[in-house]
């Protein structure tokens, strides 16, 4: 899944929930089932996701909602060959954007 974000520092819990297209009730839960991600808190108590959260919110996206893993199944995964999972992300992040970039130039043909 390609996620479009600006280059930030931080992320407000919105931008995140909008870039990957779920509610912002999905990314507590998963904040609080996952202990890779963990977002600072201002003096309000918002929080704000550092772009590391935003990398493991897409190894769990990728885990759950597009291979079809359970909450449990994902944890076991990310614990059991945390490695293995971030290789095999990156590989398919770096050919999506090949993807995207080839139907943009497509696209202007």
């Amino acid at each position: 899944m390609y996620i479009d974000l600006p280059e930030k520092r931080y992320y407000k819990i919105g931008e995140v929930a909008k870039a990957f297209s779920v509610n912002t009730s999905l990314i507590r839960f998963w904040e609080k089932e996952f202990d890779i991600i963990k977002p600072k808190k201002n003096a309000k108590g918002n929080r704000l996701f550092t772009p590391d959260d935003i990398a493991n919110f897409k190894l769990i996206y990728n885990l759950v909602k597009e291979r079809g893993f359970t909450l449990d199944g994902a944890k076991q995964k990310l614990k059991k060959n945390p490695n293995q999972v971030i290789d095999n992300h990156d590989i398919i992040s770096r050919l999506e954007l090949v993807k995207a970039e080839l139907l943009k130039i497509k696209n202007q043909l």
